[in-house]
């Protein structure tokens, strides 16, 4: 099973990422963890998503799409991929298409998280995250144990530029561009489940969960 997994962000699709991969012994593949392992490693591929992270700018397309599809290639996707993050663009989603049709193999469903934008700009507002782990904290809804340390590794925590208000509704607007067409595509292709982000965590939970029975091998 290929599944997608949509939603702006603040909308809190690494959160359920983790409950879906549980639930459906898929490997999980998100295109942040992908982004830094590269770089971390000094691939080609890393070395050059990282000079356009560092202005600011939108990694290209085709380098994208090449990290994923190494990454689907390897022995824990056999059975089937959560792609978190990926595609973000009507092109990547056609360039995904293909590649796996050269495989037979196809994207079962789309799980979309839907989140108003004034619910997105709070949540972001109050996002903290690990500077070591990358695990993100909620100060209102999900705090950490110790204030500015992290559950997991102890590590400091930090809130990025683009949590503030203002960079929040312009990464928003950004998103919202990119992904309007894709969403569309989707729902044309028939595979688009829309999710209630605004639930509390248990309920998004067994949405997904129930969105996927109908694809459920």
């Amino acid at each position: 099973m290929y599944v997608i997994l949509l939603g702006a962000p603040g909308a809190g699709k690494g959160t359920q990422a983790a409950t879906l991969q549980q639930e459906l012994r898929l490997a999980h593949v998100a295109s942040g963890d992908l982004f830094r392992e590269h770089q971390q490693k000094g691939t080609e591929l890393g070395l050059l998503a990282k000079s356009y992270m560092e202005k600011g700018q939108l990694v290209p397309d085709e380098v994208t799409i090449r990290m994923v599809l190494e990454r689907i290639e390897r022995p824990d996707c056999a059975q089937g991929a959560i792609l978190d993050g990926f595609p973000r663009t009507l092109e990547q989603a056609k360039a995904l298409d293909q590649a796996l049709k050269q495989r037979n193999k196809a994207i079962d469903r789309v799980l979309y998280i839907v989140v108003s934008e004034a619910e997105l700009v709070r949540r972001l507002s109050d996002r903290w995250i690990c500077r070591s782990c990358q695990t993100p904290y909620n100060m209102t809804s999900a705090p950490p144990a110790v204030a500015g340390r992290c559950d997991r590794c102890g590590g400091e925590l930090y809130q990025r530029a683009d949590d503030t208000p203002e960079t929040a509704r312009n990464r928003l607007r950004v998103y919202f561009q990119q992904t309007t067409p894709l969403v569309e595509y989707y729902r044309k292709a028939g595979k688009l489940a829309e999710i209630n982000g605004e639930q509390e965590i248990g309920k998004v939970r067994v949405d997904l969960l129930r969105s996927l029975k109908v694809t459920k091998r």
